[in-house]
């Protein structure tokens, strides 16, 4: 069979810039694409435009050896992967229109032989689509090419290692398409490859993120009735996980991301009468973010009646996980909106991985903290541990950044990437 030689991207956004990297770091010439320019021109130049770590030196590295170049428009290639967003409409709805677009520009493209990957997170049956409309258009290329559905498995943050390292389930509409699609991600990934079908691919896909967001829930609620109770949640999770079968997760101030805050609508909207326990994780993750703006109402009612003044409230934190600047679907983004929007001038927003939001003026975090009478620390960014603990100021923690056992346990997570990446 013909081995690998080129590869056509689109998308080249969190996952797709990432993926076509390390692609091409394994001698594969890549050329991806992407509807802003400004991406093609980043990635022509060697340069990124997210924060990622190690994937700078990664792109540059890829582009000087003219493995990887990006355009606006697919080429002709052995091997076309699809990493575009998968949007909702309506009532969260899954909007698989870029994924059909990005395959309507591949197609005249195709010819006998080709693989054909879609990497977008998608509803059950996208592929099966996707192979649909490929067939109606090119006829001559039914039975000739290789299909396949493979999602990707990472933490931002940590991308790089984890495409190479995770394990993969790849999907195919048929067994000699997973087969060729496995033989392609042999290229690049150190992870053992699962083989399925498709439809059970890109129900995997959104069954790991749905369980996730089960979990959270759980911690999120915990921290609801630890609070109407008068309980430490840090405490206690501490200690029931003492129990050698019980790892309850850490609550926040909601749920973010385009996956995990994302994927179980994809399930939800297809089956809304058997995701009971799914739909209702969703409701509870997106109430705790609802929850955290009336408790910082409440706080900033009760200094203003004790003290005759507004109180200035720094707001720590608006990225949707720690340590990355990524704000898609972030709780701690809404919050800071709704508070910004409640009147209350002297507000302080906070964000140590973003130079410029364009909603509200960024402050300093340590500035942020020695200027404010209201602390809320909405994300456990790394930076927000070196604060003091101030008695004289009041606090609002929804993540953990004031109970001293949590900070020790992210410390040594801080201290062990450190040591890795050395």
């Amino acid at each position: 069979m013909k081995k690998f030689e080129t590869v056509t991207t689109v998308g080249m956004g969190y996952i797709g810039l990432p993926t076509a990297a390390l692609i091409a770091k394994s001698g594969l010439r890549v050329h991806g694409v992407d509807v802003n320019p400004k991406v093609v021109e980043a990635v022509n130049e060697g340069r990124i435009i997210i924060v990622e770590p190690d994937l700078d030196e990664l792109v540059k590295h890829v582009v000087d050896k003219k493995l990887l170049s990006a355009g606006l428009t697919p080429v002709e290639a052995d091997v076309y992967t699809i990493a575009v967003p998968t949007p909702f409409k309506g009532n969260h709805e899954p909007d698989i229109s870029y994924v059909m677009a990005a395959a309507n520009a591949i197609v005249p493209h195709l010819k006998a032989g080709d693989l054909f990957i879609i990497e977008s997170t998608s509803p059950v049956g996208t592929t099966e689509k996707v192979r649909d409309l490929i067939y109606s258009k090119r006829s001559e290329l039914v039975g000739e090419i290789f299909i396949a559905y493979c999602p990707e498995r990472v933490l931002p943050g940590n991308i790089i290692y984890e495409l190479e390292h995770n394990d993969r389930v790849i999907g195919g509409i048929n067994e000699e398409s997973t087969e060729r699609a496995c033989q392609f991600f042999r290229n690049f990934v150190i992870g053992d490859l699962h083989q399925t079908n498709s439809r059970t691919a890109e129900m995997c896909k959104l069954v790991e993120n749905s369980s996730r967001d089960v979990q959270i829930a759980f911690a999120n609620e915990l921290s609801i009735i630890c609070d109407k109770a008068g309980i430490n949640v840090w405490e206690l999770i501490e200690l029931a996980n003492k129990h050698p079968r019980v790892n309850i997760l850490t609550p926040g101030c909601g749920v973010g991301g385009h996956c995990i805050a994302v994927d179980p609508y994809f399930i939800v909207s297809e089956y809304p009468l058997e995701s009971q326990i799914i739909g209702k994780a969703r409701e509870i993750n997106n109430y705790k973010a609802f929850w955290c703006v009336e408790k910082i109402k409440n706080a900033q009612l009760k200094f203003q009646l004790e003290h005759g003044r507004e109180p200035k409230i720094a707001l720590m934190g608006i990225a949707f996980k720690p340590n990355i600047d990524d704000l898609r679907e972030s709780p701690a983004k809404y919050i800071a909106q709704k508070v910004i929007q409640s009147g209350q001038n002297e507000i302080l927003l906070v964000e140590p991985n973003v130079d410029e939001y364009s909603d509200h003026k960024l402050s300093n975090y340590r500035e942020a903290y020695e200027e404010a009478d209201l602390v809320v620390y909405l994300v456990a960014h790394k930076e927000f541990y070196a604060l003091p603990k101030s008695k004289k100021k009041l606090i609002l923690d929804f993540c953990g950044v004031t109970n001293n056992q949590r900070e020790d346990i992210e410390m040594e997570e801080i201290k062990e990437k450190v040591s890795v990446s050395k």
